[in-house]
């Protein structure tokens, strides 16, 4: 099969991330991995062209694994998804609510779902994977085992929902990074939602008082809009931290530039992951919570 019609993605066919491939590119052939490194593996050694990849979901937090991959994947963002997640009860042929005894899922999905599984009276089993967790539950064909997933995981295992829609907070949202091997930069002042582009990178400071405040200045005084800044150790050493920073523009628009040349004096390994179009989910969630 030519690999310019695969994506990768981590987890069982019926993941969430599977979803999220058949979203985004429904003409594309989605190729499970076992882990995000073999994700990243498969588009770097030219099995797949493209990798869907999730870093935060808005009530679990950050996906940590891939924060530290990114730097050294040696691939490239080139777009953003953001995914709701419908969380569904999955069962075999012919069973019901009061017959469950236990759920399984991934720990994510299980305390996303805390209030249902509180209210059926069920024990939690933690799985590696949501669509594995659906898949073992197939195998097992037992009516007092059920298991949390998507539907996609439903329609691929021949499993029963018994209840939709069960996660507690309905903003559950995971934001998935579109990865390939080459960069593909948009036009400036070209992208969507009226040239919106965001570009990430990470980078370090030096080891002295106010490093970091000094490191942003320029972002503020060139009136850039930085939508996310996180940190996290690297090397083993907790002397040691790197930054991973999301902000609205495009490295060649000159407001970017100046604030990048500025970053660079202050900081050491600064290094860009990607630039790309900004999805409309960003614009449409901040005018929701306007509303609000």
């Amino acid at each position: 099969m030519p690999t310019s019609n695969v994506i990768a993605f981590q987890g069982f066919p019926g993941a969430y991330s599977d979803l999220s491939c058949r979203t985004v590119f429904p003409d594309m052939t989605t190729l499970p991995c076992a882990t995000f490194e073999d994700a990243f593996a498969a588009v770097r050694e030219g099995r797949a062209e493209l990798a869907m990849i999730p870093v935060e979901n808005s009530v679990a937090g950050r996906v940590a694994d891939n924060h530290h991959l990114l730097p050294e994947g040696g691939l490239h963002i080139i777009g953003e998804h953001f995914q709701r997640v419908n969380h569904q009860l999955l069962a075999p042929k012919g069973a019901t609510l009061a017959g469950l005894k236990t759920v399984r899922s991934h720990i994510q999905a299980l305390s996303q779902c805390r209030k249902m599984t509180r209210e059926l009276g069920l024990q939690a089993i933690n799985h590696a994977d949501t669509a594995g967790a659906a898949a073992e539950i197939a195998k097992l064909n037992d009516p007092q085992h059920a298991a949390i997933a998507s539907s996609l995981a439903a329609e691929i295992y021949g499993l029963d929902i018994l209840k939709g829609s069960i996660e507690d907070a309905e903003h559950n949202t995971t934001r998935f990074l579109i990865l390939a091997r080459e960069p593909k930069l948009p036009p400036v002042g070209h992208g969507e939602n009226g040239g919106k582009t965001i570009t990430t990178f990470v980078f370090r400071v030096r080891s002295v008082p106010a490093a970091l405040y000094k490191a942003m200045g320029g972002f503020a005084t060139n009136g850039i809009n930085m939508t996310k800044l996180e940190s996290y150790m690297v090397g083993g050493r907790f002397t040691q931290t790197q930054f991973y920073a999301d902000v609205e523009g495009h490295p060649d628009e000159r407001s970017l530039r100046l604030a990048l040349e500025e970053l660079d004096f202050f900081a050491r390994e600064v290094k860009i992951l990607g630039v790309y179009p900004a999805n409309p989910f960003r614009y449409q969630e901040s005018q929701r919570v306007g509303e609000d």
